[in-house]
C-alpha cells in the first residue's frame, strides 16, 4: 500500500478545516497581496458584498495607526478559505467591495447596499457604525438580504433596535465589559474607578461597564468625567499634565476603567495616576475578538497566513469580517447549498457551528443574532486570559455568561 503524500494530506486537511495548515512559502509570494482587489465574480459564484470605510493614510509617526485595508483584508482571506473548501463541494465565492469615504454617511451606505442587492447579492457584510447598519437593514428588509454587522458594538442593536435580517459578529459592549468583569472577579479586584470620556460612545461603554459591575458584584468606588482633552493624541507633555495626575488623587480603587472609544486620551492614563494602579477598558487591558499574541487553537496558522497575504498583522476588524464571510461558507458547506432560504435560518440553529480559532465552535444566539464567542483579554504585547473564565457556568453554554442573556433581552426579532 502506498502512503499518501504530505501534500495530499495537507490539501485534505485544508478542505476540512481551512486555516489549520499554513500555505507553503515559495519565495515568490508578495507581502501585500491584500492591496489587490478581489477578482471579479464569475457565473455561478456565491457573491458576498462588503461595504467599509477605509481609514486615511496615517501620519509618519503613528506606528499604531489603523491600516487602510483594515477589515477588507480579512474579507479577502475568508473568500480564499471559502473557495479552498468549495473546490471539494463544487461551490465558489466572490467578494464585491464598496469603499465609502469619510464624508459619505447614511445615504451613501444605503445607496451602496441597494446597488449590491440589485446585482443579486443576498449576503452583505458591513464594517460601518450602528446608524448605518440600521438604515441598510431597514432598506433591504423586503429584498431577502442578510446583513452581517462587524463593526458596531452598540447594545441597542441587540436590544430594542434589533432586526431579524441582521447578524452580529462583533461582540456587544456588554460582552466586552463582562469579559473584563469576569477577570476582575476571578482576581478578586473589586474596587473600580470609572473615567468617562465626552463622546456618546464613551457614555455607552460606561453604561455597559456599570451593568457588568452590578452583574458580577464589583464596586464602583468613584466615577469622574475626563475633561483634559485628547492628551494621548498630543504625544507630549502639556500644561494640563499635573491637573490630570491630581485628578486621580484621593480615590480608593484596584483598577481604573477608561471609557475612550475614540482613543483620544485613554492611553495617557497608565503610569500617570497618583497611586500605582493598572488601567483597563478601552485602553490598557482590553477585551477583544483577536490579538497578535493569540496562537493557540490553530490561531498561529491563521496569523501566519494573514501576514503572508496582507503584509501586516491581523486586527480585530479583519477577524470579524473574516468570521462573517466564513459563516456563509461554513453553512453552505454543511447544507450543500448557498440558498438564503436554507442558510439564514440555519445560522441561528443550535446545530450550526463555526470553527474560528477560539477552541470551541461559535454559534449565533437565536434571540438577538449575536455571535457567541470567547473574548480575548489582553494587554498591548501579551494575551492575559480568555473569557468566559473557568467557574462561570450557564445552563446552555458558558459563552452565554457574556452579554445579555435571553431572560433579560429587549430584542423582539421581526
Amino acid at each position: 500500500m502506498i502512503a499518501p503524500s504530505r501534500s495530499f494530506l495537507a490539501l485534505l486537511l485544508a478542505a476540512v478545516a481551512p486555516g489549520l495548515v499554513p500555505a507553503p512559502v515559495t519565495g515568490q509570494e508578495t507581502t501585500a497581496q491584500s492591496a489587490t482587489p478581489a477578482p471579479p465574480a464569475k457565473p455561478g459564484d456565491t457573491q458576498i458584498g462588503l461595504i467599509y470605510r477605509p481609514q486615511p493614510a496615517p501620519a509618519s509617526y503613528d506606528a499604531e495607526a489603523v491600516p487602510e485595508d483594515e477589515g477588507v483584508a480579512g474579507g479577502r482571506m475568508a473568500i480564499r478559505d471559502n473557495n479552498t473548501t468549495g473546490r471539494f463541494t463544487g461551490q465558489t465565492y466572490a467578494l464585491d467591495e464598496i469603499a465609502l469615504t469619510t464624508q459619505q454617511g447614511v445615504d451613501a451606505a444605503v445607496a451602496s447596499a441597494k446597488d449590491l442587492a440589485g446585482r443579486g447579492i443576498k449576503y452583505l457584510v458591513l464594517a460601518l457604525p450602528a446608524a448605518e447598519v440600521l438604515a441598510v437593514a431597514d432598506a433591504l428588509k423586503a429584498q431577502g438580504v442578510t446583513v452581517f454587522n462587524t463593526a458596531a458594538p452598540d447594545d441597542s442593536l441587540r436590544g430594542a433596535e434589533c432586526r431579524a435580517n441582521v447578524f452580529h459578529v462583533i461582540p456587544s459592549r456588554a460582552m466586552q465589559t463582562d469579559a473584563l468583569a469576569q477577570f476582575f472577579t476571578l482576581m478578586r479586584w473589586r474596587k473600580m474607578f470609572l473615567i468617562v470620556g465626552p463622546n456618546d460612545a464613551d457614555r455607552l461603554y460606561a453604561d455597559a461597564f456599570r451593568n457588568s459591575a452590578k452583574k458580577f458584584s464589583l464596586k464602583l468606588n468613584a466615577e469622574k468625567p475626563w475633561t483634559f482633552g485628547p492628551l494621548a493624541r498630543a504625544r507630549g507633555d502639556t500644561p494640563t499634565r499635573s491637573e490630570a495626575m491630581v485628578f486621580t488623587r484621593g480615590v480608593d480603587y484596584d483598577f481604573a476603567i477608561v471609557a475612550d472609544e475614540a482613543n483620544d486620551w485613554g492611553d495617557y492614563v497608565p503610569f500617570r495616576t497618583v497611586d500605582p494602579r493598572p488601567v483597563a477598558g478601552t485602553q490598557g487591558l482590553i477585551a477583544t475578538t483577536w490579538h497578535p499574541t493569540l496562537e493557540t487553537w490553530g490561531a498561529a496558522q491563521a496569523q501566519n497566513r494573514f501576514r503572508r497575504m496582507a503584509g501586516r498583522l491581523m486586527r480585530p476588524l479583519d477577524y470579524q469580517v473574516w468570521a462573517a464571510i466564513r459563516t456563509v461558507g461554513e453553512a453552505a458547506t454543511q447544507k450543500k447549498t448557498a440558498d438564503p432560504v436554507v442558510l439564514v435560518p440555519y445560522f441561528s440553529d443550535p446545530t450550526f457551528g463555526l470553527p474560528a480559532y477560539k477552541g470551541v465552535s461559535l454559534s449565533y444566539r437565536p434571540w438577538d443574532h449575536q455571535l457567541r464567542q470567547p473574548i480575548v483579554v489582553a494587554q498591548a504585547k501579551a494575551m492575559v486570559t480568555v473569557a468566559p473564565e473557568q467557574g462561570f457556568i450557564h445552563q446552555r453554554t458558558p459563552l452565554d455568561t457574556l452579554g445579555v442573556d435571553l431572560p433579560e433581552t429587549a430584542c423582539k426579532l421581526r
